[in-house]
């Protein structure tokens, strides 16, 4: 079997990569306007801040305000990005979201950062792990989670020019880089990273640096792995994910969140109307996080590569 290894040189944090594309964008449009919530620097806002300091807005602990800013500025033409963590970027703020900008189509782009468990010491007050369910069951709202820097950053790009309310998450520590930093990124369309045919491993945000790496170790026991990056969690790609299973027969979805209402979900629901199948679900099994490592948590939770890897011959032996 023959097939691309993907390895890194550097790492850095996503939401770096919201905070470059972000100053790129407000370069290119001066309708682009941003809005944080007391946390400009945890975000990567400052480089924006500074350049553009008529279309930054410091709203404070308030970010409840922020969202209902961010929809009343929408009428007035302009495209605002909010910035805060995930958890008060979704959960604290659940309600405005659905009443003024869901409900009513507004453009705004909810970003959020130090989303999932890869949060680490904060613990799980701040670990949210539900918000990718809570934000794709609201009508007409585009979900993105991407993998690493250089695709956060052309996400950010992206949505700039994509119409409609939007929730982008990424996260706090720092990550292997390993896509190309010239890709396009096309909302709504999943991305073949390696060509397999004995399981479809889908995998979304960190979690797909975690199903590169247990792609090797498949590899080494002759088990050839079809990996793809669901970077957009809605609208699902699900032409892609179909044309894969057709082939493999059986799939494994990882990410960094709840299994309860998830991206795992999502394809399974898919697969059970359209081309049922073995199918194992990779994420948090319905419980909170807690303070530690980034690393160290992974592994407890099982979102680490031989959690994929045990996954995949499971529904190998199941087809």
């Amino acid at each position: 079997m023959e097939r691309k290894e993907y390895t890194y040189t550097e790492k850095k944090d996503t939401r770096s990569g919201f905070g470059d594309g972000l100053l790129e964008v407000g370069r290119k449009n001066k309708n682009i306007v941003a809005l944080c919530a007391d946390l400009t620097g945890s975000l990567k806002m400052n480089a924006f801040k500074n350049e553009f300091p008529e279309r930054f807005f410091q709203i404070g602990v308030a970010e409840a305000n922020m969202i209902g800013i961010a929809a009343g500025l929408t009428i007035g033409g302009k495209i605002p990005f909010t910035g805060t963590f995930a958890n008060f970027s979704t959960g604290r703020v659940y309600d405005q979201i659905r009443q003024s900008i869901a409900y009513s189509g507004k453009n705004v782009k909810i970003c959020a950062s130090h989303a999932g468990i890869s949060l680490g010491e904060d613990g799980a007050t701040h670990q949210i792990l539900e918000d990718i369910g809570m934000m794709k069951m609201l009508p007409g709202m585009t979900v993105i989670n991407p993998c690493d820097y250089n695709q956060t950053k052309a996400a950010t790009i992206a949505l700039s020019n994509h119409i409609g309310p939007a929730y982008l998450r990424f996260g706090r520590p720092k990550w292997p880089i390993f896509t190309n930093k010239n890709i396009e990124f096309i909302i709504g369309k999943a991305i073949k990273f390696i060509e397999g045919k004995d399981v479809s491993i889908f995998a979304t945000g960190h979690m797909l640096w975690q199903a590169l790496e247990a792609e090797k170790e498949l590899f080494d026991l002759g088990i050839s792995s079809e990996i793809i990056n669901i970077h957009t969690i809605k609208p699902l790609d699900t032409k892609s994910i179909l044309k894969s299973v057709s082939k493999t027969k059986c799939a494994v979805t990882c990410e960094e969140h709840n299994v309860i209402g998830g991206l795992g979900e999502s394809i399974a629901r898919t697969l059970s109307e359209k081309l049922p199948c073995p199918i194992k679900l990779v994420g948090v099994k319905d419980s909170f996080g807690e303070s530690g490592r980034p690393l160290e948590l992974l592994d407890k939770y099982e979102l680490n590569p031989e959690s994929i890897k045990k996954a995949a011959i499971s529904v190998i032996d199941k087809k």
